[in-house]
């Protein structure tokens, strides 16, 4: 449906809620230091708008619900997996489905078996798990997106695409050492930005040149489907079933986080065509995951997934999906706060470097910035910047190419009104930005250190 309205409406009616405690700003600051300034740390009831994540935290349909009823719990061969399978391939047609307990799981799957040291693994841009993950193996990761894509206020309707050329150029260096090449959909790193459909075949053709498989990290493939739909010529008639499925066909495998656009609240999979990588990638499931017809999940999640995957595709629902993240990102550009354009799908991204220009990027602004929100009123959000991409594999640090605060919007969970009030929230910090003070980090893991550091604030200039 779409009439002309102005007004979004969610295409769902509330069925159960969740109460919100509401903490004064002195309990918020308290709670902050508790948790070392870092947003991870907080207790959940001590958030008012949790904007930390997309992942697991949307709310499932009535659909969803009956599903885990249907839930079967046999260990191997429960009818529970055969309709996750079914409702995969529906969408993905490729040979072998792993299901595996999350997206972090399919992709240390993967990369166990395809990478080592002296592979590199070449990606659009690797979000902070995938990169983990692949580093991990002793391998290198390495992002190719476009300039477009590092540019945080340049318009361009897919900023997620791959640099063909830099990737044509790697290959043509170290083919060799290059086990398979991947495309994120949509860019979570750099903004939520889209990938193109010819972008999409542009990387596959440079692929076939050098006999080297693509994999696609798909687990916003919905949204970016949607944003092909409605900007890349000759797809405005085509349904975003079909769009999926033409992605997907150009790919030799998937890995896949669940608890993104296939609404479920844990849960991902692993796919691919090849017999030997299957067979590699299946013993290493049933090490450490569980058999490959439940891969660490129970029986009722795949059931849910299934049903998640249906809805997913959903053009209405996608139509107020698309609507809602810009209904924020727009309020935000009228205020002057510095935010990625154009919108992504599942989060409106705060251009922190710029917003807070006296923070240096080794003084963290977009952390400096997410403890503000949060003190402000309750709102949390997640660095995207230098805390998770300035360490790098030596050990070293310097300036992540972008500082940016992610605003996540988890699926049918806010309304309007709770997005008003992430808007005045922004707006009261925005006004008082050049107060805010840059932070340090006073403890650190070895890897994916934004999870777990500790921070305190700098002295006040």
């Amino acid at each position: 449906m779409d009439d002309g309205f102005r007004t979004i409406i969610e295409p769902f009616r509330i069925h159960s809620v969740e109460p919100m405690r509401m903490l004064s700003r002195a309990e918020r600051q308290e709670r902050l230091a508790e948790a070392r300034y870092n947003l991870f740390a907080l207790r959940a009831d001590d958030v008012l708008i949790d904007l930390l994540t997309d992942s697991g935290t949307g709310a499932m349909s009535s659909e969803q619900w009956a599903a885990v009823q249907r839930g079967n719990e046999a260990y191997a061969g429960a009818p529970s997996w055969y309709r996750f399978e079914a409702a995969v391939k529906q969408l993905f047609p490729f040979r072998h489905i792993l299901p595996t307990h999350q997206g972090r799981a399919a992709e240390r799957i993967l990369f166990s078996v395809v990478g080592g040291p002296g592979r590199v693994i070449p990606n659009n841009t690797h979000f902070d798990t995938t990169r983990a993950n692949v580093e991990a193996t002793g391998a290198e990761a390495v992002d190719l997106v476009i300039p477009e894509g590092s540019q945080p206020r340049t318009e361009h309707p897919f900023k997620g695409n791959m640099d063909v050329a830099a990737l044509e150029a790697l290959l043509a260096e170290r083919a060799d050492d290059v086990p398979l090449v991947m495309l994120t959909v949509t860019n979570n790193s750099g903004g939520g930005q889209p990938v193109s459909m010819a972008n999409v075949r542009a990387v596959r053709e440079v692929c076939d040149r050098y006999g080297k498989p693509l994999f696609l990290d798909a687990c916003r493939f919905a949204e970016n489907a949607w944003f092909i739909k409605t900007r890349e010529p000759g797809y405005a008639d085509v349904p975003v079933v079909n769009i999926v499925r033409e992605m997907a066909l150009l790919a030799d495998g998937m890995t896949m986080s669940a608890k993104k656009d296939p609404l479920g609240n844990i849960g991902g999979w692993l796919a691919f065509n090849d017999d030997w990588l299957a067979e590699q990638c299946r013993n290493l499931e049933i090490l450490t995951e569980g058999f490959p017809t439940y891969g660490g999940l129970a029986g009722r999640d795949l059931d849910a997934i299934a049903a998640g995957l249906r809805e997913a595709v959903d053009e209405d629902y996608l139509r107020y999906r698309i609507a809602s993240t810009r209904y924020l990102g727009e309020a935000l550009q009228r205020l002057g706060v510095p935010v990625v354009v154009p919108f992504g799908g599942h989060a409106i991204f705060i251009d922190a470097r710029e917003m807070l220009p006296h923070i240096p990027p080794l003084q963290y602004p977009g952390q400096a910035l997410a403890c503000a929100l949060y003190l402000e009123g309750g709102v949390r959000s997640c660095e995207i910047g230098t805390v998770m991409f300035g360490r790098q594999a030596d050990g070293s640090e310097k300036p992540a190419r972008m500082d940016l605060v992610r605003l996540a919007i988890p699926r049918r969970t806010y309304t309007q009104s709770h997005m008003d009030y992430v808007i005045e929230v922004v707006e009261r910090v925005a006004a008082k930005a050049g107060d805010l003070v840059g932070m340090e980090i006073t403890y650190q893991p070895e890897r994916l250190r934004h999870f777990t550091a500790h921070f305190r604030p700098l002295p006040q200039r």
